[in-house]
């Protein structure tokens, strides 16, 4: 049986209006006639009617998240840390996916309209700052590189200094002719690029020439992308002493092409990844990597959007930057 507001209130002697008042924070309860409704709520297991108070304040309780790929670990991570920090909100996340492909990506921002949702958190590849200009005023936050300084709130880790950090960290350890897997010249790699400037300003920085035979590309950041790439770095005729996967799947797919070809990790090559996947805390051997904080991410992608829905929707977009951590691992540490 589900309890109502009425049931408390009769519970602990108090109007309903006080009930409703208690629920929803506000501080002008006396202190013992708060004590009293808390108790008759606790006794009741009162669950507050979320549907319902969200349709009076004119809400559908319900979000929207819109990533590239749910197969890549990275985005189904981040995803569970975005429905969890809603839940603390009272809302519901809906999840889509959209290829990164640019017409796709169109719809999910153009299509889901604010009478089905209270507001979207998008990771888009392919679309512009145009393409988001002219929308119906959804609340919405963006994640990633490939929009910035656009028309919403945007979340961002700082690309380059984290590859730039994980490279130089590779360099310390006396590497010297480190690869880079991952490069892409589309519209949709800005993330890719990034990585690149910050790997190629590690190498500037310790004295070590760029050399574009270590740089391998990949059209996409999966495990057999990863392990093709090493393989053409190794049938090249180039020989890399450590290598920086732009993604840890990436750098799943090219551990499996060096223990094929009889290399060990990190004795003949180093290898180090991007996202800290939990596949890398449990590969052998263990992944090194940058970890974005995820949580971090999300809550605050949560946050402003939250922020947007019950506030200004007008005023000026903001950019947040979440910490990362460069965590050192088997793959360049040795066990």
């Amino acid at each position: 049986m589900r309890h109502r507001l009425k049931d408390v209130a009769e519970r602990a002697g108090v109007s309903v209006k006080t009930v409703s008042n208690v629920v929803n924070g506000y501080v002008h309860v006396r202190p013992d006639t708060r004590a009293r409704v808390e108790e008759a709520i606790a006794e009741l297991n009162y669950r507050p009617n979320l549907s319902a108070r969200n349709l009076r304040k004119g809400r559908t309780g319900v979000i929207a998240l819109a990533v590239p790929e749910l197969d890549i670990p990275y985005f189904a991570e981040l995803a569970r840390h975005v429905v969890s920090a809603a839940a603390d909100l009272g809302w519901t996340v809906l999840i889509d996916q959209t290829g990164g492909r640019r017409e796709q990506e169109r719809v999910v921002a153009a299509g889901i309209t604010d009478h089905l949702i209270d507001g979207l958190i998008f990771s888009p590849l392919a679309l512009t700052a145009d393409d988001l200009a002219n929308l119906d005023g959804t609340p919405m936050v963006l994640l990633g590189e490939r929009v910035d300084h656009g028309p919403a709130d945007h979340v961002v880790i700082d690309n380059v200094a984290a590859a730039r950090e994980i490279t130089t960290h590779l360099v310390r350890l006396g590497r010297r002719r480190i690869a880079a897997i991952g490069s892409q010249r589309t519209p949709e790699g800005a993330s890719a690029r990034l990585r690149l400037a910050g790997y190629v300003a590690a190498l500037d920085e310790a004295g070590i020439g760029y050399d574009e035979a270590l740089v391998a590309p990949a059209p996409a950041w999966h495990r057999a992308d990863g392990a093709a790439a090493m393989r053409a770095l190794l049938t090249s005729g180039v020989r890399p002493d450590a290598v920086f996967c732009f993604n840890d799947t990436l750098a799943l797919g090219a551990l499996r092409a060096l223990h094929e070809a009889g290399l060990r990790v990190p004795e003949d090559v180093a290898v180090a990844g991007f996202d800290d996947i939990e596949d890398g805390r449990f590969s052998v051997p263990t992944l090194t990597t940058i970890a974005p904080d995820k949580e971090r991410i999300a809550r605050l992608a949560v946050e402003l959007l939250a922020d947007r829905i019950d506030g200004d929707r007008s005023a000026p977009a903001r950019e947040l930057s979440a910490p990362y951590l460069l965590t050192p691992r088997e793959s360049t540490e040795g066990r």
